[in-house]
């Protein structure tokens, strides 16, 4: 299964950091990331393979939460068939 995760927020020190060590730390493998510093904005969105995670998106998602709550950031994570509908036009 794959995931599409989304950051957004002002840019600071350690975003990825912890964004990618989290995802380390449950097994997710990072396909793909694309990050852009638009002055002090921060953007961000990878495509993850949660095959070999070893929570479930849900706990996942909760990890991923506390970091946006600590970063002062926002973070989505979602099924890429969900991405994929909502973005079809």
């Amino acid at each position: 299964m794959r995931a599409i995760i989304s950051v957004i927020g002002r840019d600071k020190k350690g975003i990825i950091a912890k964004v990618s060590g989290c995802l380390y730390g449950v097994s997710v493998n990072i396909e793909d990331i694309s990050q852009t510093v638009m002055g002090d904005l921060f953007t961000m969105i990878m495509t993850a393979d949660l095959s070999d995670a070893s929570s479930d998106i849900s706990h996942i998602n909760a990890a991923l939460q506390e970091i946006a709550e600590e970063m002062r950031v926002e973070i989505r994570i979602q099924h890429e068939e969900i991405f994929n509908s909502m973005h079809k036009i």
